[in-house]
C-alpha cells in the first residue's frame, strides 16, 4: 500500500454530552478527503486516541471508513497496553480499516527487544498492514527497527522524535536489511515546520495536523515543497507555521487542542477535547484565528 500526498489526521468530534458526534465526524472526514487528502489516519494522536474507549474507537473507525468511501486508504490508531492494542487492532480490521498506526505502549520504558516483542504481539492480532510510530517511550534502535521492518505486515515507520542522527542510522540499517518498499515519514507535531530537514534525509512523506482545519494552507505548502517554490515555502514557514508552533508550545496538549479549535473556527462544531487535555483560552483562540487568516491569505484562499 503506497501512501502519497498530504496525510490527513482528523479530530474526533464530541457532542455536548461528551459522546462521539458521528454526524460531525462524517462531515469532517468527507471534507478532508474532498479537499485532496492522500490518506486518512483516524483515531490517532490528533483524534485523541488516548481518550477513546473501545466503543468510541469502533464508532470513529467505522464512521471514517464510511465517509472516506474507499477513495483513499484509512489507517486507524492502536496502542497502549498490549491486550488493549490487540483489541483495537481487531476492531479496526472488523470495521474496514486499511491499516494501523501502532503507537507506543503504555507508560513503561523497555529494552529494544521488548519493543520488538510488543510490535509482534499486536501485529499477530490482525492481517492489516502496520506503520510503527517511533516516539516517546517507543524509541527504536537501528537494529530493532530493522527487525521490526522485517515483519511482513510492517510497511513503515512514522518518526515523532526528530532525532536526525538516529533516524539516518535507522534508515540506512533498514534499507540494507529489508529488500522491499518500506515507508518512512515525518510525524512530528506541526510536521511541515521540519519538512525541509526531513527531505534532506530523503524522507518526503509527512503527516499534516494543519490539514484538519486549513487544508488550503497545507496543500499550498505541499505544492510549494514539491514544485520547488522556495519563496512560498519560506513565507508560510515564517508567517504561518512559526507563529503556530510558538502558540502550540505555550501549553502542553495544544498540538491537539489548537487543531480542534481551528476546525471550530472554520465552522464545524466538533466540541472540545477530553481530559487530560484542555481547550485553548479565548485569547489563544483569537491568536490562532489571526495566524490562520494570515496563512489563508498567503495560500491565496
Amino acid at each position: 500500500m503506497r501512501l502519497d500526498g498530504v496525510l490527513f489526521f482528523p479530530v474526533t468530534p464530541f457532542d455536548e454530552a461528551g459522546a462521539v458526534a458521528e454526524t460531525a465526524l462524517a462531515e469532517h472526514v468527507a471534507q478532508g478527503v474532498a479537499a485532496g487528502a492522500g490518506g486518512v489516519f483516524t483515531a490517532c494522536g490528533t483524534g485523541e486516541f488516548n481518550a477513546l474507549d473501545l466503543d468510541d474507537y469502533t464508532r470513529v473507525v467505522a464512521g471514517s471508513v464510511a465517509a472516506t468511501g474507499g477513495r483513499v486508504p484509512v489507517f486507524a490508531g492502536a496502542g497502549g497496553p498490549a491486550p488493549a492494542a490487540r483489541a483495537f487492532a481487531a476492531a479496526a480490521a472488523a470495521r474496514g480499516a486499511d491499516g494501523l498506526l501502532l503507537m507506543p505502549p503504555y507508560l513503561v520504558s523497555s529494552p529494544a527487544e521488548g519493543l520488538v516483542r510488543y510490535v509482534r504481539e499486536v501485529v499477530a492480532a490482525t492481517d492489516l498492514p502496520v506503520i510503527v510510530y517511533h516516539r516517546g517511550n517507543a524509541r527504536f534502535t537501528p537494529a530493532a527497527a530493522a527487525e521490526v521492518a522485517a515483519i511482513p505486515q510492517v510497511i513503515g515507520l512514522k518518526d515523532g522524535l526528530g532525532d536526525f542522527d538516529l533516524l539516518q542510522r535507522i534508515i540506512l540499517t533498514v534499507r540494507r536489511a529489508v529488500d522491499r518498499d518500506f515507508t518512512f515519514f515525518n510525524g512530528l507535531p506541526t510536521a511541515e515546520f521540519t519538512v525541509p530537514a526531513y527531505r534532506g534525509l530523503g524522507v518526503n512523506l509527512y503527516s499534516s495536523a494543519v490539514f484538519a482545519f486549513a487544508p488550503e494552507i497545507a496543500l499550498a505548502f505541499y505544492k510549494g515543497v514539491t514544485a520547488g517554490d522556495d519563496d512560498l515555502v519560506q513565507r508560510l514557514l515564517t508567517d504561518f507555521y512559526l507563529p503556530l508552533v510558538t502558540l502550540r508550545d505555550q501549553v502542553p496538549g495544544y498540538a491537539v487542542a489548537l487543531i480542534k479549535a481551528g476546525v471550530r473556527l472554520r465552522g464545524l462544531d466538533v466540541g472540545g477535547v477530553r481530559a487530560p487535555l484542555i481547550d485553548p483560552t479565548p485569547e489563544h483562540v483569537a491568536r490562532l484565528e489571526r495566524i490562520m487568516n494570515t496563512g489563508l491569505e498567503i495560500a491565496g484562499a
